[in-house]
């Protein structure tokens, strides 16, 4: 965590004035500081000073110094201020939610010791600490204060949990106290925590820890059991003092300490599961820190002192920016700031309740929700209402989706399934499989209209399928209704209450259910919009031009129809209205509803009867007043508001119920008045209701218990219920019975109900009277059913003749047909049955009557039974009366298949029947009869379907049978690799292979086998296809399985590539090494199984690896393969436990490692340990540490010391120490060995020096041997060389001294610095001696020589001084020692100044240092820029040196970017360094400008820039050629063109951005199409008709779009020939275009063009020509009918027309015009929109055309 310091609040006062108390306000708007002089500062959060107050003392007369305030806290709605002060009390100030507000105290606590400490719990009371040791509790609402415990040490520190519900008490003796006010799911024990070794001042409870510190200089932190989890000391750090205070972040994962000019922060991270300490922060003279204040943000800290200062610090882990338009602030791994960067805007505190690390945060929906994630959980919150959630949520890979459309609950979308989380809960709402993620198909309400109980109402409705809805309650996560529809579902809503839903499907039928009755009805058709009307059950739909609105959903057949023109696009109620958004064409109107009406649906959710009633009457005789008044009562009834019902029904006009209603509301309060009490206890009141009600059950059971058995009767009878009233009065024992009958019979003929009468009479056997009854009740069957019952009725001729009649009247054919037949009256009998369809009574009966008839009855029997959709029987009728084809058309037509086959095989024709043929065949095949169905196929010559069928049933033989013998070859192929495809994607692997080999496919085969995983058959068909790739696909199978943990499979895979050393690295890297063991021993053999083994006890060390190797028998050559691997550590675990006499080999040899590596003190050890000292010796010796080869000599091996002595010696020798080299070989007692090696390097001298002092018996014979040495070597040795040069330099012949000093050369000599000895000194002489051409001679051979060994300056002097200055200035130069060159030239030779100048600049050329030769020479330094690439360094130079010399660099540049494909690049560099008229950069400006038209992607308004930056340069540049010499040239005028396209490109971007100008963006495109000839003309045409097609312009889209085809087809055949232009005869498009070298659109974009092209043109609704205007032209065409052109419009591009008198709009350079009704378009949006792009458009038109109108928006 970083602490930035951000402001001082306070300054500091000279001396001591402690600040005693700081307090954030809970809302973290307000910060509270108290100063010494007893005064509460007010400060806001950027530390503003707004408001102070002073506090009081307890009274008034001890004076304002008689306390000291000790504790200041916020209220947790920041309102009220605690102050606790040492003059035993605490104060609870009123401060107001405003700045200036008046201060009052609300709040006294007395106490009875002085307060030490006070904190305000968010979910707790005012908790108080004092001197007696007591911690008290305060209740603000109360007034009243409580002792919550008492310890026997005063209370130094006080301090609140980060949930607000619990706090920590610290003590002077060092006690540490837990106390929990409120239960919050995560309570700790209680009581003593821990007893720290000093007083807590410093006291903090960070989540599950405690934090301590006091004057002991160190800070422990304490787990929940109070053990120490981790302590920071700091008792040894001279600068420390002590610790006085502690505070904790509001997130419980920080917490800050103060000491003396420094705050220390330690932080919790959840990563690592530990407390660490961030870098400290230090202050010098800030002394000591007495009060900190954290905010509950999280993001700042206030920090008082012990003078007074109060210091403001920013504490943030992070920052980052979300799109520019919200800060995500992260004060803590847990909690982030989220705030928008607009002004006056306030942003949310999100915080993880479970302490998980926040990783991500995102703003979605519309910038108003955010989501985060932590680890283990998921974070969900409403920025406007600050409703916040957290859920667990493991990780899911997130590739959920989210959505924000109901603003009370988030909607989650994860792998099918959904899952609701609502704002502001931590848990989730409920969760649902569904495959449907449309908000539309999802409705949710979650008490958004409360009912009449209190319990939570929160309905989900979902698809379960594309028919099926569901509908759930979330609250106890229950189905409450599922409802499958006919048709698929497109939307769906709940209403508020949830009790109803209305679903719109793909027929537009729109379908309400009442959840509760479990009814449905369809109550709109072609239904286009649908909603319900906010805070009511009102609901709005559209019907094509008519608005229906249904204002009670309960009577969903009166609707009240509003005729509107345009579509309806939202239902708005705000204000007190309600209206009905319509747009119509480009204006929006609103058709405004019957507020009143909405508003009873209001009233009666409300259960405000009255209100609804006032409001009803005002409706009069409105149609929807009845269904509302009816909706009323029926509430008013339920609720038990008599007097409301009775007004209700009254208005209704139902005298009736309104009487009864009164009648009863009179019962009721007589019974009220007698009884003292309600009227709604009174029975007969429940009784009336429930007659009222139809419960006539319930009001029987009323009169029942009241004794009251008459009234149960008589209710019965007056409401004509005669059943239950006989019922009942039989089962009481009713001693009327008989009389009730009577009444019963004679009501039933009084009410005409003779049937039922009948019925009584027949049942007493009065048959006569009930044939009459039941004659005159106009029931002939029941008396035809009676009379022939009766044989002595049945012989009454006239009885059967009034029957008869009757039956033939009402048409009951069939009836008098049968009672005919029982008169024995056949004919007439027969012609009653064939009127009344009874063909099975009328043919039986024709067999006797009359035979001919039969075959007819049969085919009309059959007719009749198609009529009435009975097929089946209808077959065999056909079949007698011989009618085949009728037959067959049955037998389909019923399914009899069998049959259908049957009848078709006696048609002769079969090409009669080829329907029916297909029909039976398909179903056989459906059934799996395949034989059968394929000669039905065969039979009627339909042999692709045959194929098809045989395909579809994976019977591949017979169907390649088939195509074989009637399809030709390339057909089935096509057709079988189809299919092979097809059952790919079914799974139906097997089928698949065998289609692929039939069509010698089998890479398609194997490729399909490895992508389902099925490895044994793909390895089956390489190896039979493809045996060369066997091995190589073996290898790649295996590594896959390796990576995806199957090892086996992958074994068996390196096995089979003949890769057996892989499948064991496989295995060791898995640790499975008994199966690398196996692998190595029965493939690699007997070494192979050694290295495993030797690997696998390295893996395990110590005795397990002894144990490994011993059973191998391995170990002693393990040991020594150890050793040879350097694995020296495992050689001597191995040794150590199992052979130790291995240990003096494994050092020596581990000794010779170590010095190989360079390690000689490690390896001496080791060499001595393994009893060679000798060896650490010769080391030494090799490595020439002669100290150390002699320390060791002399204390472990004496007779190896004069071997180190002369190993010394001889490479002290070389190094020409020769002093040293002579003392240490006569320490060795060697002087021979001196002589010798003097003698051998020609050291004669040296060497006769020491034989004359040590040895000078040998003296004679030494001279002899010089003296001969001398004569023979002194030519070829440099040594002898310069001796005898010496000595003839001695003897003064200087020109044999320089012979033999040029003698030394690299032929006899190596070393360098000898022959500059020898050289320098030849040089020297030469100068001082010789002259002449004799030094002419020498300073030849001695100048090369020393510039060659670098000696310039020598080599100069020396050609100076033989008068050769040209030589020496070329040796200067070459030294690059350009100075003095150019000093030698002035001063000796001036006529060799100039040739010195070139050479100089020639090596700055060519070393490429720019800077040193543009001071010499600017134009070639800018060259040598140009070549290295470096061109802004290049560019700003040649700007210093004038605009000509500056552009032609910039053209080189701008060149060079067009070359490479970055034309926005070089369009960048004219838009900086300008655009000039210059005729040889006119071919650049035209190159970048038409590489900008033909590139992509450059259409949305996010271009509009690079559009607007090519638009600017070209209009400059135009500007610029007016005044040269190509104004008004035919260049000028391409310019002119170019800068139109660009100003069409940027303007058309930047209308993009705004819905009411997509009509612009589209007349833009179709006039770039003017332009085809420069830009790209399928790029043009494509966009002009998407552009088109996008504002509903189909036949102009579709024949852009068809062009643009015919384009393409022409560029891919690279033949314009092939272009038809006859569509634009009426436009002035260009009609020959060069054709693009390569297609615009992708070719996913190609062939969504060609599909809608393809269905259009199938299309008969949609022109397929360009509409032409009164002028005969195309409306964009700007050729008029005589062959002018019209003016362009600068907005559209389109011809400027005069609209009924509207004249256009004019700009001050002449021909500029503007269609006015274009450019008020235009200064609309402007006006809607002033910081979109259209402002810069608008800009620059003012700009370009010489000023925009007075009259336009600004």
């Amino acid at each position: 965590m970083q602490l930035k310091h951000l402001r001082t609040v306070l300054q500091a006062e000279n001396g001591i004035a402690k600040i005693s108390a700081i307090a954030w306000a809970p809302n973290n708007n307000k910060l509270a500081v108290c100063t010494s002089d007893r005064v509460v500062h007010l400060f806001d959060e950027n530390g503003e000073k707004r408001d102070k107050f002073s506090t009081k003392p307890v009274d008034a007369k001890y004076g304002k110094k008689s306390y000291v305030v000790k504790g200041l806290a916020f209220s947790p709605d920041s309102t009220k201020i605690a102050v606790g002060q040492t003059d035993n009390i605490v104060f609870v100030y009123k401060i107001g939610e405003e700045w200036g507000d008046k201060k009052v105290i609300c709040n006294k606590f007395p106490q009875s010791s002085a307060v030490t400490c006070l904190i305000w719990l968010t979910e707790g009371p005012i908790v108080i600490g004092q001197l007696d040791g007591k911690v008290r509790a305060a209740n603000v609402k109360f007034n009243k204060s409580q002792t919550l415990y008492t310890t026997d040490s005063l209370v130094v520190s006080l301090a609140a949990n980060s949930r607000g519900t619990g706090f920590l008490s610290g003590h002077l003796d060092g006690t540490i106290v837990r106390y929990c006010v409120s239960d919050d799911g995560s309570m700790e024990k209680q009581g003593r925590v821990v007893t720290h070794p000093v007083p807590p001042y410093a006291l903090a409870w960070p989540v599950g820890h405690t934090v301590a510190a006091g004057c002991d200089l160190r800070v422990a932190v304490y787990n929940r059991e109070g053990q120490i989890a981790k302590q920071f000391d700091y008792s040894r750090d001279e600068k420390e003092k002590e610790f006085t205070v502690a505070c904790c972040s509001p997130s419980g994962q920080a917490v800050m300490v103060g000491s003396f000019d420094r705050v220390r922060v330690f932080s919790w991270s959840p990563r690592k599961s530990m407390w660490e300490e961030n870098e400290p922060r230090e202050i010098q003279h800030l002394y000591s820190i007495t009060a900190l204040g954290w905010k509950r943000d999280g993001s700042r800290v206030a920090v008082g002192t012990l003078c007074g200062a109060v210091e403001l610090f920013e504490s943030v882990l992070r920052r980052t920016v979300w799109k520019n338009k919200f800060e995500m602030t992260y004060v803590g791994p847990s909690q982030v700031l989220v705030k928008p960067l607009a002004p006056g805007s306030r942003g949310v505190i999100l915080k993880s309740q479970y302490g998980y690390e926040i990783e991500d945060v995102r703003i979605m929906g519309h910038d108003n929700y955010l989501v985060a994630r932590t680890s283990e959980t998921l974070l969900l919150g409403d920025l406007q209402r600050n409703l916040l959630s957290e859920v667990l949520w493991p990780n899911s890979g997130h590739h959920e989706k989210f959505y924000f459309d109901n603003p009370n609950v988030c909607l989650i979308f994860n792998a099918g399934e959904l899952s609701l989380v609502e704002y502001g809960d931590n848990e989730i709402l409920g969760s649902v499989r569904t495959e449907f993620m449309n908000p539309h198909q999802i409705s949710v309400r979650l008490n958004e209209r409360k009912q009449n109980s209190a319990e939570d109402n929160k309905k989900l409705a979902y698809l379960l399928d594309l028919k099926t809805i569901c509908i759930l309650d979330l609250v106890f996560g229950v189905t409450v209704a599922q409802l499958t529809h006919d048709s698929k579902i497109d939307w769906l809503e709940l209403n508020e209450t949830g009790h109803k839903l209305l679903f719109r499907d793909k027929k537009m039928r729109l379908t309400l259910l009442d959840i509760i009755k479990g009814q449905k009805i369809s109550i709109l058709t072609y239904c286009t919009f649908v909603q319900w009307v906010v805070g009511s059950d009102v609901v709005v739909a559209q019907s094509r031009n008519n608005l229906c609105v249904w204002y009670n959903i309960d009577v969903p057949e009166q609707v009240t129809l509003i005729t509107i023109k345009g579509d309806v696009v939202d239902v708005v109620r705000a204000d007190g209205k309600t209206e009905a958004v319509v747009q119509e064409g480009s204006h929006q109107l609103g058709y405004e509803l019957d507020e009143g009406l909405v508003e009873f649906g209001t009233a009666i959710h409300d259960n405000d009867l009255g209100r609804a009633v006032t409001f009803l009457e005002t409706l009069g005789d409105k149609p929807e007043a009845e269904g509302m008044w009816t909706n009323l009562a029926s509430i008013a009834l339920e609720l038990n508001k008599l007097h409301v019902a009775e007004r209700c029904y009254a208005a209704l006009g139902d005298v009736s119920r309104t009487h009864y209603l009164r009648r009863t509301i009179e019962i009721g309060n007589k019974y009220a008045e007698e009884n003292d009490g309600d009227f709604m206890g009174c029975p007969d009141v429940w009784a009336r209701l429930a007659i009222l009600n139809n419960r006539l059950k319930d009001a029987e059971a009323v009169y029942l218990e009241q004794n009251q058995l008459n009234e149960a009767i008589t209710m019965y009878c007056n409401l004509h219920k005669w059943e239950e009233a006989l019922s009942l009065a039989e089962m009481k024992g009713f001693s009327n019975y008989d009389q009730l009958r009577e009444k019963h019979m004679q009501w039933l003929l009084d009410t005409n109900q003779e049937e039922k009468a009948g019925e009584m009479k027949e049942h007493e056997g009065d048959y006569n009277a009930a044939f009459n009854l039941y004659l005159k009740a106009n029931l002939p069957s029941r008396a035809s059913r009676l009379l022939q019952s009766n044989y002595e009725m049945l012989e009454n001729e006239e009885m059967v003749y009034k029957v008869v009649t009757a039956l033939v009247r009402s048409e009951m054919y069939e009836q008098a047909g049968e009672l005919f037949e029982r008169v024995n009256q056949s004919e007439k009998a027969f012609d009653c049955y064939r009127k009344g369809n009874v063909f099975s009574k009328a043919i039986e009966l024709a067999r006797y009557v009359s035979p001919a008839e039969v075959v007819r009855l049969e085919e009309e029997w059959g007719d009749y039974l198609v009529s009435n959709k009975q097929l089946d029987a209808a077959i065999n009728h056909y079949i007698e009366a011989g009618k085949t084809m009728k037959a067959l058309d049955a037998a389909v037509g019923a399914r009899q298949w069998k049959k259908a086959v049957q009848i078709i095989k006696v048609i002769d024709d079969p090409t009669t029947v080829v329907n029916h043929y297909r029909q039976i065949a398909q179903h056989f095949a459906s059934i799996k009869e395949y034989n059968t169905a394929e000669k039905l196929f065969l039979q009627a010559e339909m042999y692709e379907d045959a194929i098809d069928m045989y395909n579809q049933a994976g019977e591949w033989d017979k169907a390649h049978f088939l195509a074989s013998q009637y399809l030709d070859t390339e057909r089935v192929s096509q057709m079988y690799l189809a299919q092979a495809q097809n059952l790919e994607q079914q799974g139906k692997l097997k089928e698949a292979e065998k289609l692929y080999i039939s069509v010698t496919e089998p890479d398609a085969a194997i490729s399909m086998y490895k992508k389902n995983r099925q490895y044994d058959q793909m390895m089956r068909l390489v190896s039979q296809y493809h045996p060369d790739l066997l091995q190589t696909t073996h290898l790649r199978l295996a590594q896959e399985m390796e990576a995806e943990g199957n090892f086996k499979a992958a074994e068996q895979h390196f096995l089979n590539a003949e890769e057996w050393k892989s499948a064991i690295n496989m295995y060791r890297a898995a640790d499975m090494w008994e199966d690398a063991y196996r692998v190595a021993k029965s493939h690699g053999g007997a070494q192979a199984a050694n290295q495993v083994a030797y690997l696998w006890a390295k893996s395990l060390g110590g005795e397990s690896a002894v144990k490994l190797l011993s059973k191998f028998n391995l170990l002693e050559i393990s040991i020594d393969y150890a050793c040879e691997n350097y694995q020296f550590e495992f050689a001597f675990d191995l040794a150590r436990s199992a052979m130790k006499s291995k240990m003096p080999d494994i050092h020596y040899k581990y000794a010779m490692a170590l010095e190989d590596d360079g390690k000689f003190k490690e390896a001496e050890e080791q060499f001595i340990l393994a009893g060679k000292p000798r060896e650490a010796v010769l080391m030494y010796v090799h490595n020439q540490d002669w100290p150390n080869a002699q320390r060791v000599a002399e204390k472990h091996e004496p007779e190896s010391v004069t071997e180190v002595l002369q190993g010394e010696a001889k490479e002290a020798f070389k190094r020409e120490n020769y002093q040293r080299f002579e003392s240490l070989l006569l320490r060795a007692q060697k002087a021979d060995l001196i002589i010798k090696q003097y003698k051998d390097a020609g050291m004669w001298v040296d060497a006769l020096r020491v034989c004359k002092e040590f040895l000078p018996s040998h003296l004679t014979t030494l001279q002899a041997d010089y003296e001969r040495e001398v004569g023979v070597k002194g030519s070829h040795d440099a040594s002898t060389l310069l001796t005898a040069a010496n000595n003839w330099e001695q003897s003064g012949d200087y020109k044999a001294a320089i012979d033999c000093l040029i003698k030394v050369t690299n032929a006899n000599t190596n070393d360098s610095s000898l022959l500059i000895k020898a050289w320098t000194q030849a040089a020297d002489l030469t100068n001082r001696y010789l002259e002449g051409a004799e030094a002419v001679e020498v300073v030849k051979i001695l100048g090369p020589r020393l510039a060659e060994v670098g000696q310039h300056t020598a080599a100069a002097q020396l050609y100076i001084g033989a008068d050769m200055i040209k030589e020496a200035i070329d040796i200067f130069i070459e030294a690059e020692e350009w100075g003095k060159a150019k000093k030698v030239a002035q001063e000796l030779e001036p006529r060799y100044e100039s040739y010195v100048e070139n050479r100089y600049k020639e090596s700055l050329r060519r070393e490429g240092r720019a800077d040193q030769l543009a001071d010499v020479d600017i134009i070639g330094a800018l060259d040598l820029l140009s070549e290295q690439g470096q061109w802004m360094k290049c560019l700003d130079t040649a700007r210093q040196h004038g605009p000509n010399v500056l552009h032609k660099y910039v053209a080189l540049y701008a060149t060079q970017l067009i070359k490479e494909e970055q034309p926005f690049q070089a369009l960048e560099l004219y838009t900086k360094y300008d655009a000039p008229p210059f005729s040889q950069n006119y071919n650049i400006y035209k190159r970048i400008a038409i590489d900008i038209f033909n590139l992509t992607g450059l259409s949305s308004p996010d271009s509009y820039a690079q559009w607007a930056e090519l638009r600017n340069m070209l209009l400059q540049l135009t500007e610029s050629m007016k005044t040269s010499s190509d104004a008004g040239s035919s260049v000028h005028d391409e310019f002119n063109i170019l800068l139109v396209i660009s100003h069409y490109y940027a303007s058309r971007c930047a209308y993009k951005g705004v819905e009411s100008l997509d009509e612009l963006v589209a007349k833009l495109s179709i006039s770039l199409l003017r332009h085809t000839d420069i830009i790209p003309a399928d790029k043009g045409y494509y966009e002009a008709g998407v552009d088109a097609r996008a504002i509903g312009k189909e036949s102009e889209a579709f024949v852009f779009l068809n062009h643009y085809l015919d384009i393409c087809e022409a560029i891919e055949e690279s033949n314009p020939d092939m272009l038809d232009y006859s569509d634009f005869s009426a436009t002035d498009f260009p009609m020959e275009i060069p054709l693009p070298t390569s297609l615009h659109l992708s070719p996913a974009q190609h062939e969504e063009v060609k599909e809608w092209v393809l269905a259009v043109s199938m299309d008969q609704k949609v022109d397929q020509v360009l509409p032409v205007d009164d002028r005969m032209l195309y409306p964009a065409s700007l050729s008029s009918g005589s062959g002018q052109s019209a003016p362009t419009c600068v907005i559209s591009g389109y011809p400027i027309m005069s609209v009924r008198g509207r004249n256009p709009v004019e700009f001050k350079r002449v021909g500029m015009l503007a269609n006015r009704e274009d450019w008020n378009k235009v200064m609309m949006a402007v006006k809607m929109a002033p910081e979109s792009h259209i402002t810069d458009v608008i800009n620059f038109i003012s700009q370009w055309c010489g000023g925009v109108p007075m009259f336009s928006f600004q």
